[in-house]
Formats: structure tokens, C-alpha cells, sequence
């Protein structure tokens, strides 16, 4: 089951999808055609067969005049090895080179060390001379972003630094950086980038990162502080604070949605704002994170 550091990741590239292309032709050299455009595509990659197929984010990168040149890089967020992996990578790279037909590569990002070398392997489909070999992207190779300069007009990059390097103290300069980086965006779409940091750094990275943005001007809290706050409250107010609680991450639902410009029609505004159930609501807004639609959500 994705993970809120898994759908916060996929939220980036689905942001901003021409971070892939940064993390290929800067950090790896891969050598890129001239595009205009970096675009989100259909991340369905299932063909005739029952078996879904679905990646993380597919972006294409536009190459008017010259169609054959037409790059799909297909991204997928790696937290820990998973064997099946290697066998449905091989499926999304030949799905869609047949449905697009033009050069397709595989981007593997993972904030794990370890994760990061499995998914480097080669994988051999057993035909000769047909051998996968993922490029990858682990903590070693995310570039480590200091500059407040560099991080604000690379939000996504500042925040992928954070959370491969700002997990050490030592690094604090990587979470400086991601924090100028978020507080130069709207603010809506600043605190969704601020849960995404706070739920993959370990507790003392999260309370410097706090720290750091109660000395901004930024007056909203994250998940993590307002969770903390409420089991500090008095046990007779259990039930109103249960229903406060529900209210403000239906709030955040609606702030997320509207942040990714998706439109909420009335009957489900209402289905959101009326729901007092928090394990509903909480997998309300990591789904939130990638759907297309908001008739998906409830789906």
C-alpha cells in the first residue's frame, strides 16, 4: 500500500513533471532531445490482459516536428525492493513504446540507499541481448540543494534534497534551504509540500524543520503539529475536539484539491465537510495527492 512519503514524492513529478528531466540530464547525463514541453501522460500502461498496469507518473516530453524523437519517461518512486517490480517494469517500457511509438525510459527514484542499488539492477527478460537496466536516483545521486536562491526557483528538487539528506542534523543547510523554498510559494501549496518533508524526515529532523518555519511569516501548522497539540487537550472535550479535528482535515482535503485544480462539485463538498470519520478523511487526502478527478476520490 503507497505511503504518505511515496504519494507525496509522485505528488512532485506530478507538479512539476520536467523534475524528471532535471534528475536525467543534470544529475545522471542522459543525453535528452530538444523538447518544448515537459507533460504529464496516462499513467495506465495495462494492454489486453486482465492485470493492471499502472506507474507512478509518465511524462512526455513534447517534440514538435520531429514525433519521432518523442521521449516518454516513465517514473516510478521506489521506498524498499519489491520484486514484482522487476517484472512489471519491463511491461510498462513495452506497453508503452508500442502505444507511443518512440523511445520510452525508465527514471527510478528512491530516498533509500539500499532500495536505490536493488533498483539499479539489471533484469534480464531472458531473450539475448534484452536487458532492462533502470536508471536510478538514490540519496547519492539527489543533488544536496543549500542555496535559498537555487531552492526557490527548484522547489521540487529543494524538497527531494531535504528528504534525502536532511534526515542528518549535520545537513541542517538542505532543510534551510527546502524551508525558503516553500515559503516562496502560495501558501496552500506550501503546506502541501511542508507534509511532504515533515512525514519522511525522522522526529528530530521534523522539529528542527518546524522550528525553522515558526520564525516565518507562514501561520499555518502541519498534520504532525496539530496532532501532537490535540493529544494535549482535556479528555472532556474529547468529542468537540473530534469533530474540530474532522473539520480541519476536511479543510486540508479541500485545500489540497483546489491546489491541484481539481473542481469538487456540491454533492461531494458536502460528502467532505460532513464526514466525522478521521481514518476516512486521513485516506481521503493521501489519495487526494494523485487523482485526476474528484469523483475518483470516493471510488
Amino acid at each position: 500500500m503507497p505511503s504518505k512519503v511515496h504519494d507525496g514524492l509522485v505528488h512532485l513529478l506530478h507538479q512539476r513533471p520536467a523534475l524528471a528531466v532535471d534528475l536525467l540530464a543534470d544529475t545522471l547525463r542522459l543525453p535528452l532531445p530538444a523538447y518544448t514541453n515537459a507533460r504529464l501522460a496516462s499513467a495506465d500502461l495495462t494492454q489486453i490482459s486482465s492485470t493492471e498496469f499502472r506507474a507512478d507518473a509518465v511524462i512526455t516530453l513534447d517534440t514538435p516536428g520531429a514525433p519521432e524523437q518523442t521521449t516518454t519517461i516513465v517514473t516510478e518512486i521506489q521506498r524498499r525492493p519489491d520484486d514484482d517490480k522487476r517484472y512489471s517494469w519491463p511491461v510498462y517500457l513495452t506497453a508503452l513504446r508500442a502505444r507511443l511509438r518512440g523511445p520510452v525510459i525508465l527514471l527510478v527514484i528512491s530516498p533509500s540507499r539500499r532500495t536505490a542499488a536493488w533498483s539499479a539492477q539489471p533484469i534480464d527478460i531472458g531473450h539475448p541481448g534484452f536487458t532492462l537496466c533502470p536508471f536510478t536516483i538514490g540519496p547519492d545521486q539527489i543533488p544536496q540543494i543549500t542555496d535559498g536562491a537555487h531552492a526557490t526557483q527548484a522547489p521540487e528538487l529543494a524538497l527531494l534534497s531535504a528528504i534525502a539528506h536532511g534526515r542528518r542534523l549535520d545537513h541542517r543547510a538542505t532543510l534551510d534551504a527546502a524551508v525558503i523554498a516553500i515559503t516562496s510559494l502560495p501558501k496552500d501549496q506550501g503546506k502541501i509540500y511542508y507534509d511532504i518533508v515533515l512525514a519522511a524526515l525522522p522526529r528530530a529532523a521534523r522539529r528542527y524543520l518546524e522550528s525553522l518555519m515558526a520564525d516565518t511569516d507562514y501561520q499555518f501548522q502541519s498534520e504532525f503539529a496539530l496532532s501532537n497539540q490535540a493529544k494535549g487537550r482535556a479528555e472532556g472535550k474529547a468529542e468537540g475536539k473530534a469533530e474540530g479535528k474532522a473539520e480541519g482535515e476536511a479543510k486540508a482535503l479541500l485545500t489540497i484539491l483546489a491546489a491541484r485544480g481539481i473542481t469538487v462539485s456540491d454533492g461531494i463538498r458536502q460528502r467532505i465537510t460532513s464526514c466525522l470519520d478521521l481514518a476516512q478523511l486521513e485516506a481521503w487526502i493521501t489519495k487526494a495527492l494523485t487523482i485526476r478527478s474528484a469523483d475518483e476520490l470516493l471510488t
